[in-house]
């Protein structure tokens, strides 16, 4: 996939087109071809050699956009950092992934230089919006000073390698890296799963360090579709942009698309132009499937994936009311296992650990301990529990670290929680398994 570079080639075929819009800014491609020349100059000069790292925490932006299609073109890799950490969490992020250069916007400026105390010397801090602390350099006066033309030694700027850091349930956030980016296979077969293609225009609203966000934002940025983008999500908002501006795709978590319904319900938007909204990063409740299907339409997506493993099973339209629980089927050219404890297949309807194999799966960066465990014989778990029914539909029960044993039974929470949400005054629901025993059968 690194063999072209396809902003490039849109600047070249459809100069005028826009490629971004915020707010009343739009950037067309021809536009962003030249900023991508000029960020892939600044990075270099800075002293940036290929495949370093720059950190980016930032809401969503269109220098967000310029800076990691300037990276691409210089050979180097975006790692972006949860605005949501904090201390020595950031500190922990900028170290572990050995990132040259660090980029923040106004809203987090001060929490990186905040962080810097505990952060190996050597790197360079980039604010890209008008505060500037001590120490820092000016993205606006870096890019004055660099040239619009491609540099000698460019990169194809097409998907190469990336690291992004995983949430860290069970610890540290570790960095799924992928020396050698997403193939080409891979990115046509998602293009062609959900029907993407260039007339596509395609709202940005999750936060940009989600893997799922990031991915789809560059899928439409490689097929020459325009990215609306929304710094941050807010529901109104978020439905007024796709009114305005005919967005006919979006990817969000469940949580978003709760809020995006009820906004719906409560001030009605033209949302006809909307034909597919993805969602991924957690289990859709039914009850917000039907609520969602009645006002927006049946444009529902669902897939299963992860950060470390891509995107595995996909739920279409048709069967989002028809499969509840379900994540669909597999995507092409994954193999799926479900192991029992005994590491031997489980049959149709009995929970299994969730193993899958293809050929877009992630390694942690400097932890092959990790990786080790994390792999089986080829096929990678991040430890989910999965079943699949006999028309071959997977649904996932929970995290395996979930599981409750009660009178040696295995209770899964996340069963427990959909049930739970589908009662009307049931706005969220979480369960946990007490630590007391009862009858010394187990956890309550």
């Amino acid at each position: 996939m690194a063999d072209i570079d396809f902003l490039k080639v849109h600047a070249e075929s459809n100069p005028n087109k826009p490629a971004l819009i915020l707010g009343d800014n739009i950037v067309d491609f021809s536009t962003l071809n030249g900023r991508a020349n000029k960020t892939a100059h600044l990075f270099s000069d800075l002293g940036c050699e290929r495949r370093d790292r720059v950190a980016i925490m930032s809401f969503n932006s269109i220098v967000g956009f310029e800076i990691t299609a300037g990276l691409r073109r210089a050979g180097l890799i975006a790692v972006p950092v949860n605005y949501r950490l904090r201390g020595p969490e950031v500190a922990y992020v900028l170290n572990d992934s050995g990132a040259k250069v660090v980029c923040a916007d106004d809203d987090h400026v001060e929490v990186i230089d905040a962080a810097r105390p505990e952060v190996k010397d050597g790197r360079r801090y980039v604010a890209t919006g008008s505060k500037k602390p001590e120490g820092w350099l000016s993205y606006g006066e870096l890019m004055s000073a660099a040239p619009d033309t491609a540099l000698d030694a460019a990169s194809s700027g097409g998907l190469g390698a990336s690291m992004i850091y995983t949430s860290g349930t069970t610890g540290n956030p570790k960095g799924a890296w992928r020396p050698n980016g997403v193939n080409v296979e891979n990115v046509l077969q998602v293009i062609s799963i959900f029907g993407l293609n260039q007339t596509d225009v395609h709202l940005v609203c999750g936060p940009g360090y989600h893997s799922a966000v990031a991915f789809f934002a560059t899928l439409h940025g490689v097929l020459g579709a325009t990215n609306v983008i929304q710094p941050k999500f807010e529901a109104e908002g978020a439905l007024d942009l796709i009114a305005r501006h005919r967005v006919t795709t979006t990817f969000m978590a469940p949580t978003l698309l709760q809020r995006l319904v009820d906004a719906q319900e409560r001030r009605p938007r033209d949302v006809s132009s909307l034909r597919a909204l993805i969602l991924g990063a957690a289990p859709c409740p039914h009850a917000l499937k039907v609520r969602a299907e009645s006002v927006l339409g049946q444009v529902l997506w669902e897939f299963y994936g992860a950060t470390e493993t891509g995107i595995n099973t996909v739920l279409r339209p048709e069967d989002q009311l028809r499969k509840p629980g379900s994540c669909g089927t597999p995507v092409p050219g994954q193999e799926i296992r479900l192991a029992g404890p005994d590491g031997d297949e489980v049959p149709d309807g009995t929970p299994g650990e969730f193993m899958v194999r293809n050929s877009w799966l992630a390694e942690y960066y400097n932890r092959p301990e990790a990786t080790g465990k994390s792999l089986h014989d080829g096929f990678f778990s991040v430890g989910d529990v999965a079943y699949r029914d006999d028309e071959g539909y997977y649904f996932i029960c929970d995290r395996m670290i979930d599981m409750i044993i009660s009178a040696g039974v295995n209770i899964y929470p996340a069963e427990v929680e959909a049930v739970l949400h589908a009662h009307p005054a049931v706005m969220d629901v979480a369960v946990i398994g007490a630590s007391r025993r009862w009858s010394s059968c187990g956890e309550e």
